[in-house]
């Protein structure tokens, strides 16, 4: 090739438009497949692997606080407790094997945390069995394998629950930050306008050799590439919008309901421990707290107030589906610790039985009440933030569907352009 004549030069021209038209082509094509996987991701494994994680830490906690509640009753358990209890094992044991399937047994930390889990539930579950057992016939032992189970759950189970979710949802977030970063996009976009703009300069330098003002091939190619940057850039601006709306509207508030769920529960399995030992002032060990002085630290944690979950939680749900629930959660917690208040001062004062009533009644005024509205709305309001995230995750999704073609097309489009629209030009010298 002799570039030192206008056909040679037309040449190397021709096959540089071309390259930089395929070379770019790949590259967005890339770009959106990358975003597509990552945006799929997010809805088809990060999300339900985050779900399967909170359903865990969640049942086991309600589980515990099940398993305390029956207890308050000697002799035969409630079965609506009862089949509580057996749910929230079994939902939790599901949870673990939708976890292992999604994500694989593999190795590392959530690898171990799942088989632990895995294992000690069967345990925990054995000593509730035998302080069960033990209670159905007026055996005091029965408390003593009550505490034990509880702490195996408070100690060993729960902290690994937390850990997993911690993991996954820390996965979640990783995932969602890769389907709206802007490095990829940024680049890609910025080489699209650098092919764009060397598209104009050999139209230009095209016009001066060859006194043509007009090249259709090239004036093709350069559409083409606008439109498929366009595209791109739209499809991004919308899928990263609808993730961070998801984000902002329903992930975060499912989260900071999850740690006020949990907390509740806490509390509330403390309060029946509390109330099973009978201890009145006698201390009775967590570690080195009482049952009782647990259940005040959780809800000291609880709030509502500055670094509260409460307060976390109403700030999370703001100009969300979920902010009336959120509301509500508030107030019935303040109803539950009133209520709790009294079943304390109740127990204190040598009545055990009008105490232990209060806790296990449905009655208006009652603590057992008061917790059953508590959670009702933690469930409400985490089920209507969580449908936000579902759908603009998955219409984010949508967004990229077919995109990654269309640039490929666009990409043959732009190199078929410029080999026409050169090769023209090139042919008046033969």
């Amino acid at each position: 090739m002799d570039l030192s004549t206008t056909p040679g030069r037309l040449r190397l021209l021709l096959a540089v438009l071309v390259l930089l038209s395929l070379a770019w082509g790949a590259l967005a094509a890339f770009t959106a497949s990358q975003y597509s996987a990552a945006t799929a991701g997010v809805v088809s494994v990060r999300e339900p692997l985050s779900l399967d994680a909170l359903q865990i830490y969640q049942r086991l906690s309600d589980a515990n606080d099940a398993a305390t509640t029956a207890f308050l009753i000697s002799g035969l358990e409630p079965a609506a407790v009862q089949q509580r209890y057996l749910a929230d094992l079994t939902a939790a044991e599901t949870g673990l094997e939708d976890a292992v399937a999604r994500g694989g047994a593999g190795s590392g930390a959530i690898a171990h945390d799942l088989r632990t889990l895995a294992t000690d539930i069967r345990l925990y579950d054995g000593e509730v069995q035998t302080a069960v057992a033990d209670n159905r016939i007026g055996l005091p032992l029965g408390a003593a394998y009550l505490r034990e189970a509880s702490g195996l759950m408070r100690d060993k189970l729960l902290p690994k629950a937390k850990d997993l979710y911690a993991a996954e949802n820390a996965s979640l977030h990783g995932t969602s930050a890769h389907a709206t970063g802007l490095p990829l996009i940024g680049g890609t976009a910025a080489a699209g306008l650098a092919v764009g703009t060397a598209f104009c300069l050999a139209l230009r330098w095209l016009g001066r050799r060859t006194n043509r003002v007009f090249n259709v091939g090239l004036l093709a190619a350069g559409a083409a590439v606008v439109v498929s940057l366009g595209w791109l850039g739209a499809a991004y601006a919308v899928a990263r919008g609808d993730l961070l709306d998801a984000q902002a509207r329903g992930s975060a508030t499912v989260e900071a309901l999850a740690q006020v769920g949990i907390a509740a529960q806490e509390a509330h399995a403390d309060e029946s421990l509390t109330l099973i030992d009978n201890a009145g002032d006698k201390v009775v060990r967590v570690g080195d707290e009482t049952y009782q002085a647990d259940y005040t630290k959780k809800q000291d944690a609880l709030g509502p107030g500055p670094g509260t979950l409460l307060t976390a939680a109403v700030t999370a749900a703001r100009g969300t589906p979920a902010a009336p629930a959120v509301a509500a959660t508030v107030r019935d917690a303040g109803s539950w610790f009133a209520a709790h208040h009294i079943v304390r001062t109740l127990d204190d004062n040598d009545m055990h039985g009008a105490s232990v009533d209060s806790v296990l009644s449905t009655a208006p005024g009652t603590a057992g009440a008061a917790f059953v509205r508590l959670s009702s709305d933690i469930s409400a309001a985490s089920k209507l933030d969580q449908a936000v995230f579902d759908s603009t995750a998955r219409s984010a999704s949508g967004t990229y569907a077919g995109l990654a073609y269309g640039l490929a097309a666009g990409a043959l489009i732009m190199a078929a352009g410029c080999a026409w629209g050169v090769s023209r030009r090139l042919a008046e010298y033969r």
